[in-house]
C-alpha cells in the first residue's frame, strides 16, 4: 500500500469512528430525552430546552475553533518530527481551554438572570445554574481530545464521548426521577411542594417541573465530570505514544507565548463565525418564544382549540401553554438534527483531501471529491428523512406512549423537518469543502444571510395565532435554503467544478421517494391485517417498514445505478465490493 492510500485510509478510519460514535451518543441522547419528556412533560421539556438554548451558544463560542487549532498545530508537529513541540502543544493549549472554560462558566452565571427575566420563564434558572460548570468540564476534555485527534487517534474522543452520554443517561434520568418522587410525596404528606402551598396536583406538578428539569440537566454535567476522568487516567496510563528518544532527538522548541499566539489566531475566525451563528440561534429562540407568548395573548381561543385534546389530556395550565408547545416542539427537534451530525463527519474527513487537491490544481480531485461528499450526503439523508417523515406518527406514538398529548403537535414538525433533512445534512459539509478551498469567508455570510431570514420569518408567522409553533420549522428551513445555496453556488464557482445532478440528486430523490413510499404502505398493511389483540404491534409495524424501506432503497440504488464506484471505495473494503458489483454492471 502507498503512502497516500494508506494516510487516506487512515484518515477515513477516523472519519467512521467518529461516525459510530456519533451514533451511539444520538441514540444514547434520545434515551436520556424521551423517558424525561414522559416524566415531566411539556412544561418541564420547555424549561429543559430554555436552559440548553443558552447553554449551547455560550458552549460553541467558547469551543469554537480551539479544539481544531489543536489538532492541525499537533499534526503538523508530529510530521515534522518536533516531538517537544507536541508535548508542548498541549501544555499550552491545556491552559487556555481551562481559562476559557472558566470565562465560558461565568458568563454562564452571569447571563442566566437577565435570560429568565427577557427571555425564558423565571422557572428555567434553576436549570442553567445546574448545566453552567459543565462548559468548563467540556473546555478540559477538549484539550484533550484536541490533542489525540492531532496524533490521529480518535478512539479517546470516541469513548468520552459515549461515556460522557451514558453519565448524563444514568444520572439525569436517576436524579429527575428521584426530585420527582421528592415533590411528590410531599404534596401527598403536606400539600406543599418545596416550600409553595399546592391546592391541586396540576399546580403541585406545575412547582415540581423546574426542579426536575434542573435534576435532569445536573446529569449533563456530572456526565462531563466523568468523560474528563476518562482522559486524564488515560493520558496517564497510556500516554501519547511519543517516546524518550523522540523527545531528546526534537528540534528546538518554540516558545510557550509563540504556540498561544499560533493557536488563537488560528480559531479567531471560527470563534467569530461560530458567535455569529450562536447570538442568531439566542435570537431566533428568544424571537419563537416571545411570538409564542403574542399569539396566545393575541387569540387565546384560537390556539387552545387548536390543541384541545393534547391541553386537555396534559392537564396543562393556561398560563403554561406557551412553554408546553415550546417543550414540545422540542420532541420533533430530537430528531432533526440526528442525520446532519452523522453526516458531518464526512465534510471533516474531505477537508484535507480538498485542500490538497486545490494546492496543486488538481481539477479532477476536486470534482472527484465534491461530488462524492454530495451523493454520499444524500444517499444517506433523503431515505432518512422521508422515512421519519412518513413514519413521524407512529414513531412519536411508540416513544411517547405516556404521554399521546405530545404527538398531535409535534409529529407534523417531525415530517417538515424529515423532508428538509437533507438539505440540513448537506449544509455543513459544503461549509467545510468551502473552507478547503480558502474561503472561509462564504460561510459566514451565508449564516448571516440564512440568520436574517429565519429571524423574519420567526416573527411573522409564529406570532400569528394560527401558525404560533408551526412556524419555527418554517423559518428554520427558509434559512437552510438560503445558506445551502450561497455556499454551493460559491463551492461550484470558486472550484470551477460542474457536478452531475442526476448523479447527486434525482437518482438518490427517487430511490428515497420509492422507499419512503415502502414504509408508508407497509405500515398501513401491518395495521390493518395484525390481528387485534397482538402485543407491540406499533413495534412490529414499524420494524417491518423499517425493515421494508431499506430491501426497497438498496434494491432501487442497484436498479437505478444510483451508487458510484468511488462511494464503495470508501467503505471498509470496498475495493473488493466495487469489484464484485461492477461485474454485475449496477455502479453508476
Amino acid at each position: 500500500m502507498s503512502t497516500s492510500s494508506s494516510k487516506k485510509q487512515t484518515m477515513l478510519n477516523g472519519a467512521l469512528i467518529l461516525a459510530v460514535s456519533t451514533v451511539v451518543v444520538k441514540l444514547i441522547g434520545a434515551l436520556y430525552k424521551i423517558p424525561l419528556t414522559s416524566l415531566f412533560g411539556g412544561v418541564g421539556r420547555g424549561y429543559f430546552n430554555a436552559a440548553y438554548n443558552i447553554y449551547t451558544p455560550i458552549f460553541a463560542i467558547s469551543m469554537a475553533g480551539l479544539p481544531v487549532a489543536v489538532s492541525r498545530l499537533t499534526s503538523e508537529s508530529m510530521s515534522l518530527g518536533r516531538f517537544g513541540e507536541v508535548r508542548q502543544i498541549h501544555r499550552v493549549s491545556t491552559r487556555l481551554f481551562l481559562i476559557t472554560g472558566c470565562i465560558g462558566t461565568a458568563l454562564l452565571f452571569l447571563l442566566s438572570y437577565p435570560y429568565v427575566h427577557f427571555v425564558a420563564s423565571i422557572n428555567a434558572l434553576p436549570s442553567i445554574l445546574a448545566v453552567a460548570p459543565s462548559v468548563f468540564f467540556c473546555c478540559a476534555m477538549s484539550s484533550y481530545r484536541g490533542y489525540y485527534e492531532g496524533l490521529r487517534n480518535m478512539i479517546p474522543t470516541a469513548v468520552s464521548q459515549v461515556i460522557e452520554a451514558l453519565g448524563k443517561l444514568v444520572l439525569g434520568i436517576g436524579l429527575a426521577w428521584g426530585v420527582m418522587q421528592i415533590g411528590l410525596r410531599q404534596y401527598e404528606n403536606t400539600g406543599r411542594v418545596f416550600g409553595k402551598a399546592a391546592d391541586s396536583l396540576d399546580v403541585a406538578y406545575s412547582y415540581i417541573y423546574p426542579y426536575t428539569a434542573a435534576a435532569a440537566i445536573l446529569g449533563v454535567t456530572i456526565g462531563t465530570v466523568v468523560g474528563l476522568i476518562y482522559l486524564i487516567l488515560r493520558h496517564k496510563i497510556r500516554g501519547d505514544g511519543i517516546d524518550r528518544t523522540q523527545l531528546i532527538n526534537s528540534p528546538t522548541q518554540s516558545t510557550d507565548r509563540e504556540i498561544a499566539r499560533r493557536i488563537i489566531t488560528f480559531a479567531v475566525p471560527m470563534v467569530i463565525g461560530s458567535l455569529i451563528t450562536n447570538i442568531t440561534n439566542l435570537i431566533d429562540t428568544a424571537t419563537v418564544q416571545r411570538r409564542l407568548e403574542d399569539a396566545f395573548r393575541a387569540a387565546p381561543e384560537i390556539v387552545k382549540s387548536m390543541y384541545a385534546y393534547s391541553l386537555r389530556t396534559s392537564g396543562t395550565l393556561d398560563k403554561d401553554i406557551p412553554t408546553y408547545l415550546y417543550g414540545t416542539y422540542g420532541a420533533a427537534l430530537d430528531f432533526r438534527n440526528l442525520i446532519p451530525t452523522i453526516t458531518m463527519s464526512l465534510g471533516i474527513s474531505v477537508l484535507p483531501v480538498l485542500s490538497a487537491a486545490w494546492a496543486v490544481k488538481d481539477k479532477e480531485q476536486l470534482r472527484t471529491n465534491i461530488e462524492s461528499v454530495l451523493r454520499v450526503t444524500m444517499l444517506i439523508a433523503l431515505p432518512a428523512g422521508f422515512g421519519m417523515a412518513v413514519l413521524a406518527s407512529p414513531i412519536l406514538s411508540l416513544l411517547y406512549g405516556s404521554h399521546p398529548d405530545i404527538v398531535p403537535i409535534a409529529a407534523p414538525i417531525m415530517a417538515v423537518y424529515g423532508y428538509a433533512t437533507a438539505l440540513m445534512a448537506v449544509s455543513t459539509p459544503i461549509a467545510n469543502m468551502l473552507q478547503g478551498i480558502g474561503r472561509t469567508d462564504v460561510p459566514v455570510k451565508a449564516a448571516i444571510a440564512g440568520a436574517v431570514v429565519k429571524i423574519f420569518c420567526n416573527y411573522i408567522l409564529v406570532g400569528n395565532p394560527r401558525f404560533n409553533i408551526n412556524g419555527a420549522p418554517i423559518g428554520s428551513i427558509a434559512c437552510y435554503i438560503v445558506i445551502v445555496a450561497i455556499n454551493l453556488f460559491y463551492l461550484l464557482q470558486v472550484s470551477r467544478v460542474r457536478v452531475r445532478v442526476g448523479s447527486i440528486l434525482l437518482k438518490p430523490l427517487l430511490c428515497a421517494a420509492c422507499s419512503a413510499g415502502a414504509a408508508w404502505g407497509t405500515f398501513r398493511l401491518c395495521g390493518r391485517f395484525l390481528p387485534a389483540g397482538v402485543p407491540h404491534a406499533d413495534l412490529i409495524g414499524l420494524a417491518a417498514a423499517v425493515g421494508a424501506a431499506v430491501i426497497v432503497y438498496l434494491a432501487t440504488l442497484l436498479l437505478f445505478k444510483g451508487l458510484s464506484k468511488e462511494d464503495i471505495s470508501m467503505l471498509p473494503k470496498g475495493e473488493k465490493i466495487a469489484k464484485v458489483l461492477e461485474k454485475y454492471k449496477v455502479l453508476g
